[in-house]
Order: structure tokens, then C-alpha cells, then sequence
């Protein structure tokens, strides 16, 4: 008997799969577990995997599959659980999924969808190239899709709009081209799967959002 079914997106790095897999974690009154929030969690909670992890950050090193796998077992081990997760940034390599269908098999639990957001590179690097952020207030704008009433100025605050070094074109096609190396085999380890899905990332985030409940099968 399934006990639960997770939900995991794919995609490359400002597709926008933080804010769909939040948005589809509200609808399906499911939690929003992001690699990140696992990882500061488990170090606030003093137990060993957390431990671990935190040695591992502060020498500067990537946390490894093993530490990764085990929060994620911690994680899935929690109440709110219960009845499945939406995972945001996991698995991000093959080791990890098969660790994550051995774990899920052990527990009962399945895959109840695969959600992989395609959008075209150039796309992205407009998308992440185009944002601003306040140098005083840290407010965030867009040049095309929230722009500042005053260019360059804030509208909260009057300070002047700077780009992060990690939204210059450059850098975010170095981000993609190490995304397509590390993590896009993922795509063809999931692909054949009845779960999987393709939704195309193109439009706004409505837009977006309603292909995405459409492969899911849940009423928006």
C-alpha cells in the first residue's frame, strides 16, 4: 500500500522552480522541502548528520550524496511528511536518485510526479540578467518585468539599482553549462517514467503554474 507520494522538479538554475514548487506545496497542503532549508535545519538540530554537515561547510567543501541522502531520510521521517513532500534542488545527481527511489521503496512511498521546467537558455540569461537590486534597501526589480518607476532608483528607498555579480550573462552561462554537465543526466534518468513530466517554463508564472497542475492532476 503507498503511504505517500513526493513531488520533485527539475530544470536549470532561474527556470523557476523555487517558486512553482512553493506554489504547488501551498495548493496540495504539502511540505516545501529545498536542499537548503534540509541542510540548515539539520545543523540546527544538533544531531550527528547535522553535525557533519556543518564540518563539511565550514571547510569550504560541498556537502557529499551520503550526508545529502541521510537528511533527506531525517526529513521524510517528520509528521508533516507523512503524506509526501515537494522537493526543491533534490536529487541534483543520479547517486542521489537512486538513493531517493531505495529509500522511498523501503518506506512504501513513490514518485508521484517528476516536473521538469524547459525553458530556453538565452531565455534564463535574460531572466537573471535582467535583475536589480536595491544597494540600500535590498529591494529586488526587473528591467523588463518590475521596473523601477525612476530608472535605476529605487522606489521604496531612492537608492541607486545594482546588478549582482552572479546575474552577469557570463556567469550565468558558466551556472548553465555546469547545470547540462551535473544535473540534466537526471532528465534522462527519469524520463521514461509514467511520472514524468515536460512543462514548458515560457509565459508568465500563472501560466506556468496552470501546466503544471494540468500534469500533476490536481484541481488549481
Amino acid at each position: 500500500m503507498i503511504m505517500a507520494k513526493h513531488f520533485i522538479f527539475l530544470g536549470a538554475p532561474g527556470v523557476g522552480k523555487g517558486t512553482q514548487a512553493q506554489r504547488l506545496a501551498q495548493l496540495m497542503d504539502l511540505p516545501h522541502v529545498s536542499t537548503g532549508d534540509m541542510l540548515r535545519a539539520s545543523v540546527q538540530s544538533g544531531r550527528e548528520t547535522g553535525l557533519r554537515a556543518a564540518a563539511v561547510m565550514e571547510s569550504g567543501a560541498l556537502v557529499g550524496d551520503e550526508i545529502i541522502v541521510r537528511i533527506v531520510e531525517e526529513r521524510l521521517l517528520l509528521e508533516d511528511a507523512s503524506d509526501g513532500v515537494i522537493f526543491d534542488g533534490f536529487p541534483r545527481t543520479i547517486h542521489q536518485a537512486h538513493a531517493l527511489d531505495n529509500l522511498l521503496a523501503a518506506h512504501g512511498d513513490e514518485i508521484g510526479a517528476v516536473l521538469h521546467l524547459d525553458l530556453d537558455d538565452e531565455e534564463i540569461v535574460g531572466r537573471l540578467s535582467g535583475r536589480r537590486v536595491c544597494s540600500k534597501c535590498g529591494a529586488i526589480y526587473h528591467i523588463r518585468y518590475h521596473a523601477p518607476t525612476v530608472y535605476g532608483l529605487c522606489d521604496i528607498c531612492g537608492g541607486g539599482l545594482q546588478q549582482r555579480d552572479d546575474d552577469q550573462p557570463a556567469v550565468i552561462r558558466k551556472r548553465l553549462a555546469v547545470y547540462q554537465a551535473e544535473t540534466a543526466p537526471l532528465i534522462a534518468y527519469y524520463h521514461d517514467r509514467p511520472a514524468y513530466h515536460l512543462v514548458s517554463g515560457e509565459g508568465e508564472v500563472d501560466d506556468v503554474f496552470s501546466r503544471i497542475v494540468k500534469a500533476v492532476g490536481v484541481a488549481g
